[in-house]
């Protein structure tokens, strides 16, 4: 009605030519709207195929078809007789095939892009528990197919899916059946797809069957506010809708503030609604208020009537405006007349304007009937909400542009959405409740990937975000707090001579090195006593030596690790360890070799006193550092970060490179001790003066026992413990060497000088020569 009255006041649209229009009921239903349009042709109120029986009031282009199955059942009447017919429904890409109907033209924008909008919508609000509600139709599943496929992608599960019986089909309990289904579902959002005749079941079930616990998402296709007089808030009253965005059509709705059934007398539709609306009584009554001529459809709740146009009515406005250009390019073209008195247009002349027709609206909008030039649709997602006091609220909160940059085409606001009196918060509608910091996301078997349980984060992993499938590793100098939702730097550490272990460690190395060279000195400066002269004092000088570069080469594994000392710890502590274990071997070997040479004819006196001994010590340190060079060659010792071993520490240590040459070195080192052990266990009852062959048999067992417990405790300790289990073997056992050995000859050197005399020695030799006739006598 508007759009008519606007062109024709506009004298230069079509002087001389008046526009009117017809309106005429659709029905569900192929047979009731077949009869309309043939009610329609025949122009009278039984239809009569092939004849027109009003001379006057002749259409020439049909505007109608709300849906594309209604437009498709038109158009198989309509299509004989060439009738351009506008579809205003939502666009449909079967109707733009023209090979099968060339003659439908769609204004609406095409909508590929609707399921992207409404999956985004879900995944903001963290709604991954959703219900679909589809009409039973071709559009119904072709939206099926896009929205699961949609969400699967965003990973949102579709907790059921229902389809509602087109309105010839549906029985009449199947509407409360459905309700009491779709309520029995736990999910508390849920998609509707359809318009208003698809979804009338929905549409009449609402009245009996109140829901408050859900939200709905759907389009604007479907006036899901409508519902009888005085009836209760309907099941709908918490709605997120997707309206195609139209502009403002100027003095529209300075318009509808003038419509009422005085000014049109003739529209017998506007009457019956303004009568029901406004309770008008009977004639013999007397009016009330309402029905007075300061009633208004302004005044109208959202329920009964809506202010705004929506993108129906704006496609019918621009529908009407398109008939009118074609109609304006026709007169210019000096259309034929058919008779005296009036201007005869032929509807199928109108198609070829009809498809190239291209014009701006009164709202500066291009439209074009042209399906090739139609863009894809942009949205506003409006809310609706029925409080239970009858306040109805549509209002926009959001919009959906396709088109724009990635991150820009989806904005809402929270914060003007009024859920309801019970929801005050965002509604949840989920399978399985978040999985907050510190958890991950462990499937259940067999259900969808939206029903999951929450368990901990591994050791050493964190989980910072909710919903997270799984938790992160943190970086290799970071270690997770102890709630696992954050990654902390980890402290750098090493054995450092600070530290109260590295202190005591370094301290008794010290001290044990300066009690070695003590004694040494001590055995320089009594050099030709006989305790020192015993057993080849240059011996026990090498061994003192050598003891006391085990004790000084323990500092090396103390401190922060360099290329220098990662090299140098291992091959001077192998090479000073073999010194002084050779010089053990070397010292037994010359015992043995002394009471052997005292028997007649023995070949072992040549060796006594030669220089044997310093060469079985100067042969053993070669291979070992033949061994050591290798290792140096092949794989060195570097500095290594040990980022795993303590949690919270890096701990900074020397990697030994190749752990088959580190063993090799233990075990050729172990090798000689072994030796040393064996041969002064065999010796430990020979004659001896100062029983030195027994204090090497105690010494090598300690050493031994040392050495032998420190390789399992050594594999079983972490980070810088490892070192201090090996400095504490090279100190315990060095200083097992120089107390067994050597300690027993200072405490005579200083305490009972009188042994360390010629004259004791001799006396002692008799005394045991004595004794060992008289058990040599007592046996015979």
């Amino acid at each position: 009605m508007f759009a008519i009255e606007e062109i024709n006041k506009d004298p230069k649209m079509l002087p001389n030519v008046t526009l009117g229009f017809h309106i005429y009921n659709t029905y569900p239903s192929d047979v009731s709207t077949l009869e309309s349009s043939l009610m329609w042709l025949s122009g009278q109120g039984l239809p009569v195929p092939n004849y027109h029986c009003q001379k006057q009031g002749k259409s020439v282009a049909v505007i109608g078809g709300a849906t594309s199955e209604l437009s498709v059942q038109m158009a198989t009447l309509l299509e004989l007789y060439k009738y351009p017919q506008i579809s205003y429904g939502p666009y449909d890409p079967i109707l733009s095939d023209k090979a099968h109907f060339p003659d439908i033209y769609q204004l609406a924008p095409k909508e590929s892009t609707l399921t992207l909008g409404m999956v985004q919508l879900m995944v903001h609000f963290n709604w991954t528990w959703v219900g679909l509600v589809i009409s039973d139709d071709t559009r119904g599943e072709t939206f099926l197919w896009n929205i699961r496929e949609e969400m699967t992608r965003k990973g949102v599960c579709v907790t059921f899916t229902e389809k509602i019986p087109t309105s010839e089909k549906y029985t009449i309990n199947s509407h409360t059946d459905i309700m009491l289904r779709i309520d029995s579902y736990s999910a508390n959002v849920i998609v509707i797809y359809g318009d208003a005749n698809s979804l009338r079941t929905l549409q009449y079930a609402s009245v009996p069957y109140f829901i408050l616990s859900k939200v709905w998402i759907t389009t604007c296709h479907w006036d899901f506010t409508i519902r009888p007089h005085d009836s209760p808030p309907n099941s709908f009253n918490r709605v997120l809708t997707f309206s195609g965005q139209t502009k403002e059509i100027p003095n529209f709705k300075a318009f509808q503030r003038t419509v009422k059934p005085s000014k049109y007398p003739e529209n017998i539709f506007l009457q019956r609604f303004w009568d029901s609306v406004f309770r008008c009584p009977h004639e013999h009554n007397k009016p009330k208020q309402d029905c007075s001529q300061n009633a208004s459809l302004e005044i109208l709740p959202l329920r009964f009537f809506d202010m705004s146009m929506s993108s129906q009515s704006y496609n019918i406005y621009n529908a009407v405006h398109a008939v009118a250009w074609a109609l304006h390019q026709l007169l210019l073209t000096k259309s034929e007349l058919r008779d005296e008195d009036s201007l005869v247009m032929y509807p199928w002349k109108l198609n070829s304007l009809l498809r190239d027709v291209h014009f701006n609206n009164s709202a500066g909008e291009q439209i074009f009937m042209n399906g090739k030039k139609l863009s894809e649709a942009n949205y506003d997602i409006k809310y609706f909400v029925n409080f239970l006091n009858g306040t109805e609220h549509m209002m926009k909160v959001g919009e959906f542009i396709p088109q724009a940059p990635h991150g820009e085409d989806f904005s809402i606001n929270e914060n003007v959405i009024m859920w309801n009196e019970y929801y005050k918060k965002i509604p949840l509608s989920v399978c399985s409740e978040s999985c907050g910091p510190s958890y991950q996301k462990s499937a259940r078997e067999g259900e969808p990937i939206c029903c999951f349980d929450c368990i901990l984060c591994p050791e050493g992993q964190i989980s910072n975000q909710t919903d997270m499938d799984q938790c992160i590793m943190c970086a290799e100098d970071e270690y997770p707090n102890g709630e696992k939702n954050h990654c902390l730097p980890k402290m750098v550490t090493f054995l450092a001579y600070e530290d109260p272990m590295g202190m005591t460690l370094a301290c008794t190395a010290l001290v044990f090195c300066l009690l070695t060279l003590l004694i040494l000195g001590l055995f320089v400066k009594h050099q030709d006593t006989p305790i020192v002269k015993a057993n080849n004092r240059n011996l026990s000088y090498v061994l003192l030596f050598s003891l006391s570069q085990c004790f000084l080469s323990s500092l090396l594994f103390m401190g922060k690790p360099t290329s220098v000392t990662c090299l140098l710890q291992q091959t001077i502590f192998g090479i000073s360890f073999t010194m002084a274990v050779s010089s053990i071997l070397a010292k037994t070997v010359t015992v043995v070799l002394a009471f052997k040479a005292t028997r007649p004819g023995s070949r072992s006196r040549k060796w006594v006193g030669s220089r044997a001994p310093i060469s079985l010590i100067l042969v053993c340190s070669l291979i070992q550092g033949i061994l050591c060079g290798i290792w140096l060659l092949v794989s060195p010792p570097f500095p290594d970060i040990d980022p795993h071993s303590e949690p919270g520490h890096m701990i900074l240590k020397c990697n030994e490179g190749s752990l088959i040459a580190f063993y090799l070195v233990l075990g050729y080192m172990a090798f000689l001790a072994l030796a040393s052990f064996i041969v002064a266990f065999l010796a430990r009852n020979l004659p001896d003066t100062f029983n030195e062959t027994k204090f090497i048999t105690f010494s090598m067992l300690v050493f031994c026992s040392v050495w032998a417990s420190f390789l399992p405790t050594y594999q079983s300790t972490k980070g810088k413990m490892m070192v201090a289990v090996e400095v504490f073997s090279i100190l315990s056992s060095s200083a097992s060497l120089l107390c067994c050995i050597f300690i027993p000859k200072c405490y005579v050197i200083l305490l009972r000088p009188q042994w360390n005399t010629q004259n004791w020695i001799n006396h002692k030799s008799y005394a045991r020569g004595r004794n060992d006739s008289k058990a040599f006598s007592h046996a015979s």
